[in-house]
């Protein structure tokens, strides 16, 4: 009993490791985010970013962890490997050339994979140059030359970005859980602090309601519950295997079952829906909006897509249930499933091996898509609307909360993996030594 007990409670040296390493990792990518470029003015900079916590600037700013007020090498994030994933995916599905390459396996894998690291390099520079730009036209802003500034930002920011995209690779391959993922989760879970500081503050100074306090705290934690209720849901379709030889024994007919979760695509339609609005709505608004001349058609096209707007809920909506489609049809192959449940001797009770197994099992993941992207636009809309027409301050939007939710309860599910194996070994290496 001393055994199992220990088991139950202790951690495997691996595990171990790899946790630590995810802590090392997310360590570094916080002192990065306080590392600021050079030349540039910091109180001039805080000045800049008051007031626009809810605009294109704050979302940017809340994704990379605060670093884009303060400016640091990390301040555009991880957004431009997001954006040419995006844009890879879609290729591979429309070019010839790329598609073919995804068939070639391992292989074809690298050059995708490599051809997206080039992509990461040109849309982080494009991004930098825009954020010089931008800076470099506030007054009394910039303390070092114009050509100074613009090659020292563009070469730390895209570093910067390169530095994180390997950084999530290595989490992801040594520690835990996907690591772009966990970069970003823990970038918005640094300004929660701070947030919650600020709550009380004005709660403290008179210029927020105590009861509307309370009441976006009790709204935050039953959003938190709707989402972890839901992304606990399962759509079991029960499959039967029949009677089979297995060596020299006959297995008997089994009931089983097949589980679907409601949200298939899990975060990555928001994160791309996000990466989508913010980098052409950033570009427009550095060159137009912010950068002094708003009544030009940039700077008035960039005003229809700031939070709030109908043009940007709509816009922001149709982008996520979009990717919802779009990401579950990219890792879900329906013909792949029903030819395992054939060769496995397996069928779903009330449709034929084959064919209508896999007609049947893409009718159920399209409706299951359908209702799990409405839910996560509604997540990510809530608020959003509670913001803009309410005027609730919120500081979480629905994209990182449910970034944050999904996220935490996907990393507890890899940890509990890791706990079952350990198990699974004990248990082994205790039944050999009998």
């Amino acid at each position: 009993m001393a055994k199992s007990s220990s088991l139950g409670t202790s951690i495997s040296p691996d595990l171990k490791k790899r946790l630590m390493f995810l802590i090392g990792a997310l360590f570094v990518f916080r002192i990065g985010s306080h590392i600021p470029v050079p030349g540039v003015n910091p109180v001039e900079l805080n000045r800049l970013f008051e007031g626009v916590n809810n605009g294109i600037l704050g979302m940017l700013n809340m994704f990379s962890g605060g670093s884009l007020s303060r400016f640091s090498i990390f301040a555009i994030g991880i957004m431009p490997y997001i954006s040419a994933s995006i844009v890879m995916q879609l290729a591979t599905e429309i070019v010839p050339s790329l598609k073919a390459l995804k068939k070639e396996g391992e292989a074809g894998r690298r050059v995708i994979t490599k051809y997206t690291r080039i992509g990461t390099v040109i849309l982080a520079a494009l991004q930098s140059f825009a954020a010089a730009v931008m800076l470099y036209r506030q007054p009394g802003l910039i303390d070092v030359s114009q050509f100074e500034f613009y090659v020292s930002t563009v070469v730390c920011l895209t570093t910067g970005t390169m530095f994180l995209m390997w950084l999530g690779e290595q989490i992801t391959e040594r520690g835990v859980g996907n690591g772009i993922s966990l970069i970003i989760c823990a970038g918005i879970a640094a300004g929660i602090p701070g947030a919650i500081g600020k709550l009380f503050s004005m709660t403290a100074q008179g210029s927020l309601n105590a009861l509307v306090a309370v009441l976006i705290v009790a709204g935050a934690l039953a959003l938190v519950y709707l989402v972890v209720l839901i992304e606990s849901g399962q759509r079991k379709v029960p499959i039967n295997y029949a009677k089979r030889q297995m060596g020299n024994s006959m297995m008997p007919a089994q009931t089983s079952h097949m589980p679907f979760k409601l949200n298939m695509s899990g975060v990555i339609p928001p994160i791309f829906a996000s990466s989508i609005i913010l980098f052409p709505t950033t570009i427009m608004s550095w060159f137009g909006g912010y950068g002094g001349d708003s009544g030009s058609f940039l700077g008035k096209l960039a005003l229809y897509f700031q939070h709030g707007q109908p043009l940007y809920i709509i816009f922001f909506a149709s982008a996520i249930i979009f990717f919802c489609y779009f990401y579950t049809a990219l890792v879900f192959s329906p013909r792949e499933i029903a030819d395992n449940l054939k060769k496995s001797g397996a069928f779903v009770p009330g449709q034929r091996p084959g064919e209508h197994t896999a007609k049947y099992i893409e009718k159920v993941v399209l409706r299951l898509t359908f209702y799990g992207a409405l839910y996560i636009a509604i997540v990510c809309l809530i608020p959003e609307l509670l913001v803009s027409f309410a005027k609730i301050p919120f500081y979480l939007g629905g994209t990182s909360l449910l970034i944050l939710v999904v996220v935490t309860m996907d990393f507890a599910g890899q940890i509990g993996n890791y706990r079952v194996s350990q198990q699974y070994e004990y248990l082994m290496n205790k039944n050999k030594r009998k």
